[in-house]
């Protein structure tokens, strides 16, 4: 259970598809930072999660 490098990977290759895709008022990419701060904050990470939380 819990496979976070992949799971970051494919979360990190969204955020740059999106930010390159949409404008950087987009909702979408808060919801690329709040899904990569979620896998840091599974990960026990919580300043980096808390960082991306406040991004999104």
């Amino acid at each position: 259970m819990g496979d976070y490098s992949k799971a970051l990977e494919f979360y990190e290759k969204d955020l740059e598809i999106t930010k390159k895709a949409l404008p950087p008022n987009h909702p979408d990419l808060a919801t690329s930072y709040n899904n990569i701060g979620g896998v840091y904050d599974n990960m026990g990470d919580y300043l980096q999660a808390l960082h991306l939380y406040a991004g999104a």
